[in-house]
């Protein structure tokens, strides 16, 4: 018998909390280096991980830990759009 599915976890990189992945937007450098936010999560990159809260996005947008982490330049639309998510709407 199998025991309960294992949720896969990940680390948002702005509180260092461990939470479920459906509880996080994934945000992702290419080899190209452009950043962009991968809702399904399944995108080829270097990802980082953000906490689904306007607290959380907004932090990460002073502190530019999103940077830091992706080692590439990160523009405001990504921030629009990470509150976009969060509000539910869908993005291209």
């Amino acid at each position: 018998m199998a025991g309960p599915r294992k949720v896969p976890l990940r680390k948002c990189v702005v509180t260092q909390e461990m939470k479920p992945k459906k509880e996080l937007i994934r945000i992702v450098r290419n080899k190209e280096g452009e950043v962009f936010v991968d809702p399904t999560g399944k995108k080829n990159g270097r990802g980082a991980y953000i906490s689904k809260n306007l607290e959380t996005v907004e932090s990460a947008k002073k502190t530019g830990i999103l940077k830091r982490h992706l080692n590439a330049e990160v523009p405001d639309t990504i921030y629009e759009q990470l509150l976009l998510v969060i509000e539910g709407k869908k993005i291209e």
